[in-house]
C-alpha cells in the first residue's frame, strides 16, 4: 500500500502533470486505494513544491540562463523564464486588481499549461507576495484535485462500468 501512495505523491509533484495526472493515473489504474486518499495524497504531492519554487526558481533559472554554460540547461532556464513571464503577463493582464484570485483561477482550472508549479512559476517571476501567492495557490490545487477527482471517477465509471 505504501509503494502506491508514493506512486500517486511523485506524480503529483511532477511540473505539468500534477495532480491533474496524478489522480486519474491513481483511479484508472485501480490502485485500490480509496478515493479520499488518492486525494489527500495528490493535494499533498502538489503543494510540497510550492514554497520551493517560490523562494528559489527565480535565482536558479536567471543563474542558468545568464551564467551557465551547459546549453542544454540554459536553453531550459530561458524557456521556463519565457514561460514564467508569459503566464505572469497574461495573469496581471487579465486579473487588473484581482492577481491573488486570477492566480487561484489560473491553478484550479485543469488544463494543460496551468497548474501550482507554473502558477508559482509566475509569482516567483512577478516577485507577489509570498503569504498571498501560497494560500490562492493551495486553493486552487484543492479546487483542482476535487474537480479531477469527480471528472476521474465519472469518466472511469462510464468507460468501465
Amino acid at each position: 500500500m505504501f509503494l502506491k501512495i508514493l506512486i500517486v505523491f511523485l506524480i503529483s509533484m511532477v511540473p505539468l502533470v500534477e495532480l491533474r495526472g496524478a489522480i486519474p493515473v491513481a483511479i484508472g489504474m485501480d490502485l485500490g486505494l480509496p478515493e479520499w486518499l488518492v486525494l489527500i495524497v495528490a493535494i499533498l504531492g502538489n503543494i510540497i513544491p510550492v514554497p520551493i519554487i517560490y523562494l528559489f526558481a527565480r535565482k536558479v533559472l536567471t543563474w542558468g540562463s545568464e551564467k551557465c554554460k551547459w546549453q542544454t540547461f540554459k536553453k531550459f532556464c530561458d524557456f521556463c523564464l519565457k514561460k514564467g513571464n508569459k503566464a505572469g503577463d497574461k495573469l496581471l493582464t487579465k486579473a487588473k486588481g484581482g492577481v491573488f484570485f486570477a492566480l487561484f483561477l489560473f491553478v484550479a482550472i485543469p488544463i494543460p499549461g496551468t497548474g501550482a508549479w507554473t502558477g508559482t512559476l509566475a509569482a516567483s517571476i512577478l516577485n507577489l507576495d509570498f503569504k498571498k501567492t501560497t494560500i490562492s495557490i493551495i486553493a486552487g490545487i484543492l479546487t483542482a484535485g476535487l474537480i479531477m477527482l469527480a471528472i476521474s471517477l465519472g469518466l472511469f465509471k462510464v468507460l468501465f462500468n
